[in-house]
């Protein structure tokens, strides 16, 4: 079942949209409760909150799964790379393997910094180019779909004509490949201007080169593109694709048939790409945390509790603008709602529960030391270490588990604006490795420190992090693999983290300025250097 009628063309607002996934979550949640009553134990921990949930629990994408090319189309500043890299790192956070092909990256080989003059229609060297460069990134794609496993890949470019998407489509039909074109519109000029200001200092097109010219030149380049821009209309009916208008206000959608286009569809029509951040943060120390245990209810120790204090004056601290609307988001467990008491309390923000925010559920194991596990379950115990990621605590959860039932909260997320979340380690390992594509394998076991809040603000071309870690010691409740350690002391005893923006008696200090991009990820770390006042 696919949440959206195939064949003919639909209109919807994003109010229609919403309530049409509503009404369906209802349906699709007393279907898997009527085929799976042994199961309820799921709906009670929040994993059917969601339409796509329900879903993947019906249907997995299976080895035999059609293979699908996801087409952007649009103008320059139009949000096509941002759509194209958060697609791509939603299906590889769910465990569908997908990739990214840029033609601008294929242009940059052989003419790294073009000018405007390159993409004028009266530049014949320039069409010339900018054609091979088309062709070499399609012939790649199609040669990466050799591998039967690899089952989405987007054609990030602006595919601006009718000619140019006729021939992208006979490609893909030769190849015995699912398409779907997707058309991003906007004429609102405050959120163009935005996307200039935004790319000219994030584009690879414009690196070391002077901001202002650089947003001079790609305004020029824009007006290049109108002059040829041609957006699907009805001359192009037998095409599937889903048109995008003014982020999300209005979406069209026409020929959708196949499960895997439509839950692309139905991820598409949650996005928005207007300027926001998400602060993510574990709850306090808790006592749980102090005696190693995991699991369980437990409140916040004394520092934790100083951690709950100072956080509202971190969050002001970290670059939130004044007067900014901010929601805050924790679990149904009593340590996160102790963490956010303060923020409800002095700045007045409304707070919602998620029981998907829960701690991953470690089933008996619940309230034991990792050495107590060790030694009543030595088999689990190394199971768990070789395979992290897929390992399910008997009667608990695995982390695919958590990640599966975390998709309505990201569903959430990519259609809100600024949020904070407060919740459990392994609840942020799986959210942030979304946000930074980082491979499933090694999410489990990032260290995520307590008492540090992140920053994440999405970018066209990546996500910028900033840490800012409080003052306030804590006990570390990382575990290297294969280590039974209750817990490490290094945070409490040894030197400060080496994260931006440490929070000392209500100054933030200055730390090391540096920026990591890394190619071909979205990931982009850079480090708070400036003491915030």
């Amino acid at each position: 079942m696919s949440f959206i009628q195939s064949s003919p063309l639909v209109t919807l607002g994003r109010a229609s949209i919403q309530r049409g996934v509503t009404a369906l979550q209802d349906v699709i949640t007393q279907e898997w409760l009527r085929s799976n009553p042994g199961d309820s134990k799921l709906i009670d921990r929040g994993a059917m909150a969601g339409l796509e949930t329900a879903i993947n629990m019906k249907k997995q994408i299976s080895d035999d799964a059609r293979q699908v090319v996801l087409i952007m189309v649009g103008l320059p500043a139009r949000g096509k790379s941002l759509i194209a890299g958060k697609v791509k790192r939603y299906l590889r956070w769910t465990s569908v393997k997908a990739e990214v092909f840029n033609v601008g990256k294929y242009r940059r080989n052989d003419n790294p910094h073009p000018d405007a003059k390159f993409f004028d229609v009266n530049n014949a060297e320039g069409e010339k180019a900018r054609r091979a460069a088309a062709e070499a990134a399609v012939a790649d794609m199609l040669n990466w779909f050799k591998d039967r496993n690899n089952k989405v890949a987007i054609l990030d470019a602006t595919n601006s004509t009718k000619s140019r998407r006729k021939w992208i489509y006979e490609k893909i039909t030769e190849a015995k490949l699912l398409h779907l074109f997707v058309e991003s519109k906007c004429d609102d000029e405050n959120l163009i201007m935005q996307n200039i200001l935004e790319v000219k200092t994030t584009s690879p097109d414009y690196v070391g080169q002077d901001p202002e010219e650089a947003a001079r030149d790609f305004r020029d380049r824009i007006k290049n593109y109108e002059r040829v821009y041609q957006t699907i209309d009805e001359s192009e009916k037998h095409l599937t694709y889903v048109k995008i208008t003014n982020i999300g206000h209005q979406v069209t959608i026409n020929q959708v048939q196949d499960y895997l286009q439509s839950r692309l569809v139905y991820y598409l029509t949650n996005l928005h790409i207007k300027p926001r951040s998400i602060w993510l943060s574990r709850h306090g120390e808790s006592e749980y945390n102090l005696e190693g245990k995991i699991g369980g209810d437990a409140n916040l120790s004394e520092r934790g509790q100083r951690y709950a204090k100072l956080l509202p004056e971190l969050v002001r601290r970290s670059g939130l603008p004044k007067d900014a609307p901010l929601t805050i988001w924790t679990s149904t467990l009593k340590r996160t709602g102790q963490t956010a008491k303060y923020l409800e309390k002095e700045l007045g923000w409304e707070k919602l529960e998620w029981k998907a925010l829960d701690e991953l559920d470690s089933g008996v194991c619940d309230g034991m030391t990792y050495a107590e596990i060790a030694r009543d379950f030595p088999e689990d115990f190394q199971l768990r270490d070789n395979d992290k990621f897929n390992y399910r605590y008997r009667g608990g959860e695995s982390y695919r588990d958590v990640v599966i039932r975390l998709e309505p909260i990201i569903m959430e997320l990519e259609r809100s604006e600024n949020v904070m979340i407060i919740t459990h380690q392994a609840v942020v390992r799986c959210i942030y490795a979304y946000f930074m594509d980082i491979d499933q394998s090694q999410s489990p076991w990032m260290e995520v420190p307590l008492h540090t809040l992140m920053k994440l603000t999405p970018k066209a071309y990546g996500t910028v992090v900033e840490k800012f870690k409080a003052d306030i010691p804590a006990v570390s409740t990382w575990r290297p693999q294969g280590s039974t350690a209750k817990h490490h002391d290094s945070i409490v005893d040894g030197p400060a983290l080496e994260l931006p923006g440490e929070l000392k008696n209500g100054n933030a200090a200055a730390s090391a300025s540096t920026q990591k991009v890394v190619d071909g990820t979205t990931e982009i770390v850079r480090e708070k250097g400036q003491t915030l006042m």
